[in-house]
């Protein structure tokens, strides 16, 4: 498990991406606070680091759930009547918009919300604002890059436990390649900052968190 110091780690991220605005600082003091106490789902400092850069992107840089932007007529493409529609498993009018994307990773469509339904134990097909809330939005995000939800790709693939993190291509666990290497150079800079943050622990949680 790994322990950092959120002030200073804030700090550091500052220093490299520029001024939070209160409201993002208080979500990546959650996010990070969250990720602490999830040793199942983060194996390395660059995991830690990809995600982060991930809900960064995610989320406008506000680190706070959102919405999938667009107007109601923009997901209409995610209609059951479409092919995209159809593989996101939504299958009554109105499921383009009602299963839109939320959270700090984008979760969308029926099939989505109902696996993790299935993953969380929440009824997520019948309350599917439940992904806003900071705790199942976290889950979503952790375990969704971890078990490789939403594309397959899990997040070892191509950020090992150990060995050269791959940050361009692993937004392939995402969305493609579609802003890669946008990324790739946020999650550098958050992983230097991660590292400057980190406060050693004692034991074989130690040799660990030293790994790359």
């Amino acid at each position: 498990m790994f322990r950092f110091d959120n002030a200073r780690f804030v700090s550091e991220y500052e220093a490299a991406f520029g001024k939070l605005s209160e409201q993002a600082k208080e979500g990546l003091d959650f996010l990070l606070s969250q990720v602490q106490q999830d040793a199942a789902n983060w194996r390395s400092i660059p995991q830690i680091a990809y995600g982060l850069a991930t809900c960064r992107w995610e989320t406008g840089r506000t680190f706070q759930p959102v919405y999938e932007r667009g107007s109601r007529e923009y997901f209409n493409k995610y209609e059951p009547s479409t092919q995209i529609g159809k593989d996101l498993g939504n299958t009554q009018p109105g499921d383009g918009f009602l299963y839109r994307g939320r959270g700090y990773v984008q979760i969308t469509g029926r099939a989505n919300y109902a696996r993790a339904s299935r993953e969380l134990s929440v009824d997520l097909v019948a309350q599917p604002d439940r992904a806003l809330e900071p705790p199942i939005a976290y889950q979503i995000g952790a375990r969704g890059m971890s078990e490789g939800w939403f594309t397959g790709v899990r997040l070892s693939r191509y950020l090992p436990e150990n060995g050269q993190p791959d940050y361009f291509n692993a937004r392939r666990m995402i969305n493609r390649l579609d802003r890669a290497e946008e990324i790739a150079e946020s999650a550098t800079k958050i992983e230097q900052a991660l590292r400057q943050a980190q406060i050693a622990t004692e034991g074989p949680e130690a040799t660990a968190a030293t790994g790359t």
